[in-house]
């Protein structure tokens, strides 16, 4: 932010620049993070529960394939994830409707609220940082992050925004 008061110009960054902007990234995803793994530690969950609970969640009733999309991780890898929440009693699958081969996935009341939990504890975080920030850092912030997306995990992500909307 100082850089932006001395007026430096932004677009030619030096390499120290862009260093710093990596541990910063760095530093604020583990701030972010920091307060849902706390509450997940305790359970013996990890991000990745908290990644799936939070893709389901923003998309009731999505596929299993969908969420291997979403979060880029293998099928052994999500359904260890998926076989714990499961047995845990936070989500459901069910068969799919239109595809009896598909299963579809669901949060239960548990493991709503544990969504709940997680993501009051991130709004806070993300609430504070923003206020702190101001309206033009945001929807610059925004910009940059979008930027930073690969094109289809961009319209994956306009996608859920829409349907959230």
């Amino acid at each position: 932010m100082n850089d932006v008061g001395m007026g430096e110009n932004l677009l030619f960054l030096t390499d120290e620049q862009l260093r710093q902007g990596i541990e910063a990234m760095f530093f604020a995803y583990r701030g972010f993070t920091a307060d849902p793994d706390r509450i997940l530690a305790g359970m013996a969950y990890g991000r990745a529960h908290h990644r799936a609970i939070h893709f389901i969640n923003r998309a009731l009733g999505t596929t299993v394939n969908n969420l291997l999309i979403l979060l880029g991780v293998t099928k052994q890898s999500l359904n260890r994830v998926l076989r714990t929440l499961i047995e845990d009693g936070l989500v459901e699958s069910r068969v799919g409707v239109t595809d009896k081969r598909e299963r579809n996935l669901y949060l239960t009341e548990a493991g709503e609220a544990l969504e709940r939990q997680l993501s009051d504890a991130q709004r806070a975080r993300m609430r504070a940082a923003y206020r702190a920030a101001g309206p033009q850092a945001v929807a610059g912030f925004r910009q940059v992050l979008e930027a930073m997306m690969d094109p289809e995990m961009r319209r994956k992500h306009h996608a859920l925004r829409e349907a959230g909307q």
